[in-house]
């Protein structure tokens, strides 16, 4: 495969470039634990100082999600541009602002517009836009990259909710929202800022021109190609089901009496689970090829709601479950960042990603409310379990055709997953 129109030597090779992909990291970290993780702890304290519902509330993080997902694209084909730091340098600018109007809000429309705001924000800091970039900068090595961004933002969770709940207890729900904003502020604007090469915004009008026809091009044959069709019916059907499992697990554990400590172990397992997949991909699972690790993972996700289904009140299969179920996702989160260029190649990336984002995150923000619309059909998660297993295995048979279909140009997969030269 030749060498992306948007390679440069200097992406390839430059000093301090294991030091900028760390700082992104980091980034990544403090971006997912100030915008993303931290919602869940405001909602109680929200409900008890203003009275809202939590439909409402989680209804405002939906419509977020929604706007995150039609962003995607947009910000994707402006990274292929060369506008990657002030795409994510002003996504930082952004959701430090949100946070502090959040901290003032005292009416749903406020808090809706604040979730409006927030949603752009997502599509332009977090896993997608820094794939983009890392790729853009790094076309020989952004496997490894990626890699080690998602293996440190893995801990995001672990990271900062007990520390927004330390927060909120210390200065209440404004004070601790206050604080993350003044946290997202210092740590990630330097680092995107800094750690993210110009690009070639200022670059003569020719460079621009071929810069944009790239990106049209590069989106007009992935919208001809059967292949994209399939990963974007795969990672839309993924990401539906395992949001909506995730909303809803707990609830779920509930009405079938499962004891209280168990539930909570199940619960914090996943996210350990999803750092240990991160961290065998990352010590012994970077040369296997791609789209092989793909439809293994696609295939552990519907098994492990089969686990659930079957599971009962037992702690040991609820346990064996979350292991499977959280290992699923933590893998998948590195195959979405490096199964695209494997299939589909590297040039326009961005814009590819975004498009392929698009009905992915809409997914996210409708998944909550669909099962609770089919819970509510017959008034328990049965039914629940059986769409999530159905989607799943949708979800699976599209990775197999995506990757079969690509296996004539993926004869080298095994390079592209070590960060060699293709």
């Amino acid at each position: 495969m030749p060498t992306p129109t948007h390679a440069r030597p200097h992406g390839l090779d430059r000093p301090h470039a294991a030091a900028q992909t760390w700082a992104l990291a980091v980034a990544q970290l403090v971006s997912w634990g100030t915008i993303y993780y931290a919602f869940s702890l405001f909602v109680v304290p929200m409900e008890s100082a203003l009275g809202w519902s939590r439909t409402a509330t989680n209804a405002a993080l939906s419509t977020g999600l929604l706007v995150s997902g039609f962003a995607a694209y947009p910000v994707g084909t402006l990274i292929d541009r060369g506008y990657g730091r002030r795409v994510m340098a002003g996504g930082t600018l952004l959701a430090s602002a949100m946070l502090v109007l959040w901290a003032q809000a005292r009416s749903l429309p406020a808090l809706f517009a604040v979730w409006c705001g927030l949603g752009v924000a997502i599509a332009a800091t977090l896993y997608d836009p820094v794939f983009a970039v890392v790729t853009r900068d790094f076309p020989r090595s952004y496997a490894r990259k990626i890699t080690l961004i998602t293996l440190v933002a893995g801990f995001a969770s672990t990271v900062f909710i007990p520390l927004t709940q330390g927060l909120i207890v210390a200065f209440g729900w404004r004070g601790a929202l206050l604080a993350l904003a003044l946290v997202n502020l210092l740590v990630c604007l330097p680092v995107h800022v800094f750690a993210i090469h110009r690009g070639e915004p200022d670059a003569d009008t020719a460079t621009q021109q071929r810069a944009r026809e790239v990106s049209r091009t590069s989106t007009r044959n992935a919208l001809r190609s059967p292949v994209f069709w399939a990963l974007a019916v795969c990672f839309t059907a993924y990401y539906s089901t395992f949001v909506a499992l995730t909303f809803h697990l707990i609830p779920l554990m509930h009405e079938r009496d499962v004891a209280g400590a168990t539930v909570i172990v199940t619960m914090a397992a996943i996210g350990p689970a999803q750092v240990l997949a991160r961290v065998l991909w990352f010590a012994v699972g970077r040369r296997a090829p791609p789209g092989r690790v793909a439809v293994v993972v696609t295939t552990a996700f519907p098994c492990s709601v089969v686990i659930l289904m079957g599971a009962g009140k037992s702690a040991a299969w609820l346990m064996l479950f979350a292991i499977v179920y959280g290992g699923a996702n933590g893998m998948m989160t590195i195959l979405r960042g490096m199964l695209v260029q494997t299939l589909l190649g590297t040039e326009g990336y961005g814009a590819v990603s975004g498009l392929l984002s698009m009905p992915a995150n809409i997914a996210k923000g409708i998944a909550p409310i669909a099962g609770a619309a089919i819970w509510a059909i017959r008034g328990s998660y049965v039914p629940v379990e059986w769409a999530v297993l159905i989607v799943s295995l949708i979800s699976m048979a599209a990775c197999v055709v995506a990757v079969r279909m690509a296996t004539p140009r993926v004869g080298d997969t095994e390079s592209a997953a070590a960060g060699r030269p293709r």
